[in-house]
C-alpha cells in the first residue's frame, strides 16, 4: 500500500521536496561535453583535448589554445567569481574529483544575461565546459580531498595587463548553498 503525504510526520513533512531532473537552460555560448574515460584493469585514460592541425580547439570552432593550466583547490574552498573581457577557456576536472562549477551570465547584450547555472564535474565522470568570455565562472570544492581544475585558454597570462577581474564570492545570493532543485 502506497503512502500519501499525510502518512510523514508532521514536523518533516513541510521539508520534503521533489528533486527536479529536468533539462536545464543554458548560457548562450556555453558548452558542455563530456570527455570519454577509458577504465581498465590497470587504471583509466582521457583525451583532454585534441587540436587541429590549424591549431584549433576540436569541437570548439575559433578556438585555439594559447595556455594550459592547472589550479589546485582545498577540501571546501569556494573559488569565485571572476571574468574576463579577453579570454575564453575550456575547463575540465578529473573524475576523480568533485567540484562544483559556477557560471553567471554577465554580459550586457546576451539573451541569458544574469542566467546562473551550477555543474557537477568529477564524480566518476570527465566532462570540458567552454567558457566565453564575460561568463563569470568559480568553483566550490565539495569533497574531502584537494582537487584540480585543468583549463585551456584563448590567451595567455600577461602580468603587464591581467585580465583576470573579480567579483566577491556571494555576490549571486545563495549560490554556493546546496540547492533543493
Amino acid at each position: 500500500m502506497s503512502l500519501t503525504r499525510d502518512d510523514i510526520a508532521q514536523d518533516v513533512r513541510e521539508k520534503i521536496f521533489t528533486q527536479d531532473y529536468s533539462k536545464k537552460p543554458v548560457i548562450e555560448g556555453v558548452q558542455v561535453k563530456e570527455i570519454r574515460n577509458m577504465v581498465g584493469e590497470d587504471g583509466d585514460f582521457s583525451e583532454l583535448l585534441r587540436v587541429t592541425d590549424n591549431g584549433e580547439a576540436e569541437g570548439y570552432e575559433g578556438f585555439k589554445v594559447r595556455q594550459i593550466n592547472r589550479s589546485k583547490m582545498m577540501p571546501g574552498a569556494i573559488k569565485a567569481w571572476h571574468v574576463h573581457y579577453k579570454q575564453d577557456e575550456i575547463q575540465t576536472v578529473s573524475p576523480e574529483d568533485h567540484l562544483v562549477i559556477g557560471l553567471w551570465d554577465v554580459r550586457e547584450g546576451s539573451p541569458t544575461k544574469g542566467m546562473t547555472m551550477k555543474l557537477v564535474f568529477g564524480g566518476g565522470k570527465a566532462h570540458h565546459v567552454y567558457i566565453p568570455k564575460g561568463v563569470a565562472h568559480g568553483y566550490m570544492n565539495v569533497s574531502k580531498k584537494p582537487a584540480t581544475i585543468m583549463y585551456f585558454v584563448s590567451e595567455q597570462f600577461n602580468l603587464e595587463a591581467v585580465d583576470e577581474n573579480r567579483l566577491p564570492w556571494n555576490s549571486v545570493e545563495g549560490f554556493w548553498e546546496p540547492t533543493h532543485e
